[in-house]
């Protein structure tokens, strides 16, 4: 004979007080966990292959993405609850005390949580932005429930507590999307023309294809800072493209290689470090005198004269010429569907 199903449904697992649980109770409550699930999984994967395919407003369909799977997970929960025959209001003093374990044996847990929402409301710190903080710089590619995922330039995952972008300082090279003025220190050998520096320097910055057309108030420039060992220490100062701005290391590299390239065409002379002598007298001859005693002439380098060369291969150049890595992670691009 076949079990009575009714009877089976009916079946008392736990009594405590006035809560009773059911066999059937806890079977619908758990399909009603899964479809909650599933449904979460569905439309965040749906947002999410909007938020790949959109390329604007990540920032907005991001916040949207995980609301949207808490919602639906807490309210599944809350209905699975309520389906296994569990009254909510008389679970007050039970959740009270579950909080209190919570808040004592997972607060820090509780606190990356939290912290993970303040994140994303607060849109300080959104993924796709380039940003830098201790022991980290990448751009970012995920905030979770417990910590933020951050990928640099050399394709390399670090995973960061959410606290630590809350309570810490944190440089956000690409907030609300606009680019920043980079310096580039470069050294020249002392009694080079300065103005032939400035010149030369500034011709190879605005030729690179990662320099943005100057404005008014966003132009390139050549700054004399100080006066080194062996140097006139020089200072670039550019406005870049937002994607050269995420790749810093290839950024600088490439605007170094062009620099260099551009002072070896002017026939200036790029220095190295050296240490000149100056002897009072030798055997009572002072000066230039005393080196004709010893036999010996004061170096007087001449002057190199200006080359026209052919600019060198720039592999940072080229680097920085490809397109930016896509911050989502691998296999979660979708590509779009043929219309």
């Amino acid at each position: 004979m076949l079990p009575d199903l009714t009877a089976l449904e009916d079946t008392r697992l736990i009594k405590l007080g006035h809560i009773s649980l059911t066999l059937g109770g806890v079977v619908s409550a758990l399909i009603v966990v899964g479809v909650a699930i599933a449904l979460a999984w569905l439309v965040t994967r749906g947002i999410r292959r909007l938020r790949v395919r959109a390329r604007r407003a990540t920032g907005a369909l991001y916040l949207l993405e995980k609301l949207a799977g808490y919602g639906i997970i807490v309210t599944g929960v809350m209905m699975a609850l309520s389906t296994a025959g569990l009254n909510l209001s008389s679970l007050a003093v039970f959740a009270g005390a579950i909080g209190i374990g919570l808040g004592l044996g997972l607060q820090g847990v509780v606190k990356e949580f939290v912290s993970g929402l303040f994140i994303i409301f607060d849109g300080m710190v959104s993924v796709g932005d380039y940003v830098e903080l201790e022991g980290a710089r990448g751009i970012i590619a995920e905030i979770g429930p417990r910590a933020t995922r951050i990928r640099n330039n050399d394709n390399i995952d670090v995973v960061v507590p959410n606290s630590k972008l809350i309570e810490g300082t944190v440089t956000n090279w690409t907030l609300k999307g606009d680019t920043r003025r980079i310096h580039i220190p470069f050294g020249v050998a002392y009694g080079s023309d300065r103005a032939a520096v400035r010149d030369a320097v500034l011709a190879a910055a605005r030729a690179s294809p990662f320099t943005l057309p100057e404005t008014e108030t966003r132009k390139s420039q050549v700054w004399l800072i100080g006066f080194g060992d062996s140097s006139l220490n020089f200072e670039l100062l550019v406005w870049p493209t937002l994607d050269a701005v995420k790749r810093p290391a290839a950024m600088h590299a490439a605007y170094t290689w062009a620099i260099a390239d551009a002072l070896d065409a002017a026939g200036i002379e790029i220095p190295f470090p050296q240490t000149d002598l100056h002897l009072r007298s030798v055997f009572g001859h002072a000066g230039d005198d005393g080196l004709d005693v010893m036999g010996l002439k004061h170096p007087r380098p001449a002057p190199r004269p200006a080359t026209a060369q052919t600019p060198t291969a720039n592999d940072a150049a080229e680097e920085l010429a490809q397109p930016a890595a896509d911050p989502t992670p691998e296999g979660e691009a979708e590509k779009p569907d043929a219309d």
